[in-house]
């Protein structure tokens, strides 16, 4: 059995989905520094000085001050302005994720549109197989390919 999981946690795709996790989970950090720290100070600035964080709805019918007093005193609260950063950082990160899945795909819609390189193929003289120009041998026939001979030239 714990050969069984060795083999399980160290195949690749296991260890890439633990990087992933990881670099997903620092990059959430990132994106709800950028919208607490960032982004939300100027809306609430030009909402005439609203920190989001502190917008709440004590549900007990009491008026505390600041979500902090009301946490402090056990109240019931609807915390709406964290559920509005919550909403932002996952608009943001939606964004991003969005942006990179196109470059992705405009990448690989690229990769897929060059043409192949032809392969100029010619006839083995000796068995009349078709092998590649710069063959030194037949691979059919090993019958070594001469470069004084003259080649003709099939198409794919």
């Amino acid at each position: 059995m714990l050969k069984e999981f060795k083999e399980f946690a160290m195949k690749g795709n296991m260890i890439e989905l633990a990087i992933g996790v990881i670099i997903g989970g620092a990059f959430g950090k990132v994106v709800t520094s950028i919208v607490n720290d960032i982004v939300m100070p100027p809306i609430g600035l030009l909402l005439g000085r609203v920190d989001f964080k502190e917008l709440f709805i004590s549900l007990n019918g009491v008026h505390y001050e600041s979500l902090a007093k009301a946490k402090e005193a056990t109240a019931p609260t609807l915390n709406y302005g964290l559920f509005i950063n919550t909403i932002l950082d996952f608009l943001i990160v939606a964004f991003v994720i969005f942006i990179a899945v196109k470059q992705l795909n405009r990448l690989r819609k690229k990769q897929q549109d060059k043409p192949e390189p032809k392969k100029i193929m010619v006839e083995c003289p000796e068995c009349l197989s078709e092998i590649p120009e710069q063959a030194v041998r037949c691979k059919y026939c090993t019958a070594r390919q001469e470069p004084a001979l003259e080649k003709k030239q099939l198409t794919n």
